[in-house]
């Protein structure tokens, strides 16, 4: 498990760290210097700027590292490797998953931080006051509100990229050389994403269904919310079992 880990770390890191790597020193210089006040109001709109510019290009080249771990399960040579290797494919499958899931949420966490810090020195606003009365003023609801929306967010992008992993691999066994296997590749896409969207309604009696035509969106409180992402997390561990599964079963490279 531990040599999958690094191979998959590797594959991720490969372009994006590079990137990762000049926004994180280009963000922290006009931080450190702002703090420091020695920006003048003309140089920290350039860094706002310059920050958000930098979120969209980490976001591109996450996709992009990304994709280079997932080209290493299902493409030649790299895929080569897997089916050679002892291991299990569960174990394989939740390397390159975790490896994704920590290097997407690092690198986009550290260059939101930077902007949001960055704006608050255009600002004016004191960052150290700003914590401060924040983790005085904050109470316990207001804490735990937090920390699931958080696990909401996080459940939500895990049953995310379990979709997209499920529809690869069904790509690359079930649909393999068949007739229209790209079109049948995405109605299972769009059936399995409709399919979660009509999960919320086992959430009905915690909130408020609404209907827009064929989709149905639901409003929840705070206990809602704790369940909605336990409702992802299910959903996104039943997809995996499925996905490792199938790659057990048959994969054509």
């Amino acid at each position: 498990m531990k040599a999958q880990f690094k191979y998959s770390f590797r594959a991720g890191m490969h372009i994006r760290g590079v990137v990762f790597a000049v926004i994180f020193a280009m963000e922290f210089v006009f931080v450190a210097l702002g703090a420091l006040g020695l920006l003048p109001f003309a140089a920290l709109v350039t860094a706002v700027s310059l920050g958000g510019t930098a979120i969209a290009v980490m976001m591109a080249f996450n996709i992009v590292g990304d994709v280079a771990v997932c080209r290493r399960m299902y493409s030649a040579p790299g895929a080569y490797l897997h089916a050679l290797t002892p291991a299990p494919r569960w174990k394989i499958l939740l390397s390159s998953v975790i490896t994704m899931a920590v290097m997407d949420i690092v690198t986009m966490a550290v260059v939101i931080t930077g902007e949001v810090w960055m704006s608050l020195l255009l600002a004016g606003e004191g960052i150290v006051s700003i914590v401060r009365n924040a983790i005085v003023g904050a109470n316990a609801p207001q804490v735990l509100s937090g920390i699931w929306s958080a696990a909401l967010l996080l459940a939500g992008y895990l049953l995310t990229m379990m979709i997209v992993l499920f529809c690869v691999t069904v790509r690359k066994s079930v649909f393999y050389q068949k007739p229209a296997g790209g079109l049948l590749t995405a109605l299972l896409a769009v059936g399995t994403a409709y399919a979660v969207s009509l999960s919320v309604l086992l959430l009905a009696p915690f909130g408020n269904v609404t209907r827009f035509g064929a989709i149905f969106t639901i409003t929840l409180g705070s206990a809602g919310t704790v369940l909605y992402a336990l409702l992802a997390l299910v959903e996104a561990a039943a997809l995996f079992i499925l996905t490792a599964r199938l790659m057990e079963r048959k994969m054509n490279l």
